[in-house]
């Protein structure tokens, strides 16, 4: 973001990108809550948002539309084009000032700093991703990285696993997290052979653990308790947002690739007229 100074997106323009999302995109579940219920439908493109002429508070300059596709778009192989890691998704961009922020976060830089390159003054702004990411996977891999897909001693063993990650998270792109489930049902065989051990819940609207206007208070410890204790698989999770410490939404969070589905009819702040498709 900060190569070039001219594609630097002040905090205050935040709102502006997620309000245009939101209006092209939040109504493509059939409802309208100021939530994405799947982001990976809504194909936004900043440059609805170009300045005309100019720059403006309710508008993006050619190198911040730039920018944001960037963001969007995920470091890239500047030689092949391939995907080097996911993007942020739509729907995130209030909190886009963990990853696009003034100063990137310390924990990410301290890692180049202080294991890769082993060096304090080293300065993020000449990261290259073509070279700098296979050394970081190469010196630290070993420790660092728990990205192995076979699961098969795991899940032989009994065990159960409930991976959640909130599709608005600003700090660790949620597409990453989907990238590994696929991995590991590629690994074991297809979906159906891991459905009775391994599930994932993709909760819309949802932060970095927890926040946004998605419904981010559940059990999942309770879920998992009745599926290791009890043999009951988790075919949704009743979810709820809190305003107050009072929740004025609930909703179905549904296993991946499965999504809350309004029924039609009644409150769609009620969990109960939504059916996980």
């Amino acid at each position: 973001m900060h190569k070039d100074e001219a594609g630097y997106i002040p905090p205050a323009k935040y709102s502006v990108i997620h309000a245009a999302v939101l209006q092209q995109c939040d109504g493509l579940d059939g409802v309208k809550d100021n939530v994405l219920e799947n982001p990976a439908r809504c194909k936004f493109d900043p440059g609805v948002l170009a300045c005309k002429e100019g720059d403006g508070p309710s508008c993006l300059t050619a190198p911040q539309v730039k920018a944001a596709r960037m963001l969007y778009a995920g470091p890239r192989d500047s030689r092949t084009g391939q995907q080097l890691f996911p993007g942020l998704e739509p729907g995130s961009e209030l909190g886009w000032a963990t990853l696009a922020g003034p100063q990137p976060m310390t924990l990410a830089t301290d890692v180049y700093k202080y294991l890769v390159f082993q060096n304090p003054d080293w300065d993020f702004k000449t990261l290259n991703p073509d070279n700098d990411f296979p050394l970081a996977a190469k010196v630290t891999g070993a420790t660092m990285d728990m990205i192995d897909p076979n699961l098969k001693p795991f899940v032989d063993h009994g065990g159960k696993l409930l991976m959640y990650h909130g599709w608005s998270d600003p700090g660790i792109p949620p597409g990453s997290t989907v990238q590994y489930y696929k991995r590991v049902a590629d690994k074991m065989g297809g979906t159906s052979k891991i459905t009775n051990s391994i599930r994932l819940f993709m909760i819309p609207g949802m932060n970095h653990c927890r926040g946004g206007d998605g419904t981010d208070t559940f059990d999942g410890i309770g879920a998992l308790s009745q599926w290791v204790e009890k043999g009951q698989a988790p075919d949704q999770i009743v979810a709820s947002h809190m305003t107050n410490g009072k929740a004025d939404r609930t909703r179905p969070l549904c296993p991946y690739p499965q999504v809350a589905t309004y029924k039609g009819t009644g409150s769609t702040d009620d969990a109960a007229n939504f059916t996980c498709k």
